[in-house]
C-alpha cells in the first residue's frame, strides 16, 4: 500500500492537467473555430457529407504530445 499517495499525486496531476486543456479549449475557440481549420476535409454531395478533421488531429495531437512531454519532465 506504498503507492497510494503516488495514485493520489498522479489524480491531482491528471485532474489539474484536464481542467488546464479545458480552459484552454474553451479560450481558443473564442478566437477560431477548432473542427474548422483550413486543413480539414470536408466533401459534400447530394445527400452525403464526409468531414475528416486532419488539421485539427494533428494540432490536437501536437498539444497533447507537448503536455504530456512537460508532465513526464515534472518527475
Amino acid at each position: 500500500m506504498q503507492d497510494t499517495p503516488n495514485i493520489g499525486k498522479w489524480l491531482m496531476l491528471v485532474g489539474g492537467s484536464l481542467f488546464l486543456l479545458g480552459l484552454l479549449w474553451w479560450a481558443a475557440g473564442r478566437f477560431f473555430s477548432f473542427g474548422k481549420l483550413p486543413g480539414d476535409i470536408i466533401i459534400k454531395r447530394e445527400n452525403f457529407t464526409f468531414y475528416f478533421p486532419l488539421a485539427s488531429s494533428l494540432l490536437l495531437s501536437l498539444l497533447l504530445s507537448l503536455v504530456l512531454w512537460l508532465i513526464g519532465r515534472m518527475r
